[in-house]
């Protein structure tokens, strides 16, 4: 849930060729808070889709060796980064097995924003991979799914009640994304941040 300075109407805008900035901006605060633990960092989520409509909210994925909970909660508190303290935000079933995240809301005022910390190959971080390059593989799938989410937001404003609606419909999705991640070989590969040996 958000906390009370996000709360806001569902809302899904045309794309913003400033998200890619934006996310740009964020990954250097995120990535000079948690140094070498940061061992990836993407832009994810429905604004990393060029052309894609989309909530105005940007949704970065660290990727670390294992989540230390007291450790990255205090290095992301340090520059305003709050977690988000639900359950959900802790753990999701991804590959059919618990994975355990942490989920940050961004400084007071700052630019609206989600920040991911999943563990490095986790079917979780994959997940969010696979979402993204799906979606930018397919220019029809990319205008259903946002023409959707579009009719969703207008009809379900409130962001639990709109949650709850997309999640089985994510499902359908992400079948789908995986008969094409099996057709064409596809793996995950981490954008150009990465703090890992040899990258």
């Amino acid at each position: 849930m958000p906390f009370p300075d996000e709360s806001a109407p569902v809302a899904v805008v045309e794309h913003e060729p400033r998200w890619a900035e934006d996310f740009e901006r964020l990954s250097g605060v995120v990535l000079g808070a948690l140094g070498a633990e940061a061992r990836a960092i993407d832009h994810i989520g429905s604004t990393s889709v060029p052309g894609r409509a989309a909530k105005d909210c940007v949704d970065v994925q660290v990727q670390v060796d294992a989540l230390d909970v007291e450790r990255h909660v205090g290095l992301l508190a340090a520059v305003g980064f709050r977690c988000r303290p639900e359950p959900w935000n802790r753990e999701e079933i991804s590959g059919g097995r618990p994975c355990p995240k942490l989920v940050f809301a961004p400084p007071v005022g700052a630019r609206r924003c989600n920040v991911h910390l999943r563990e490095v190959g986790s079917p979780n971080a994959r997940f969010a991979l696979l979402f993204r390059d799906y979606l930018r593989s397919d220019t029809a799938t990319r205008d259903a799914w946002g023409s959707f989410k579009r009719r969703l937001a207008h009809s379900v404003p409130d962001l639990s009640d709109y949650g709850q609606i997309k999640g089985p419909a994510t499902e359908v999705l992400m079948a789908a994304a995986e008969r094409w991640a099996a057709d064409t070989g596809w793996h995950p590969v981490s954008g150009g941040h990465c703090h890992a040996e040899g990258r």
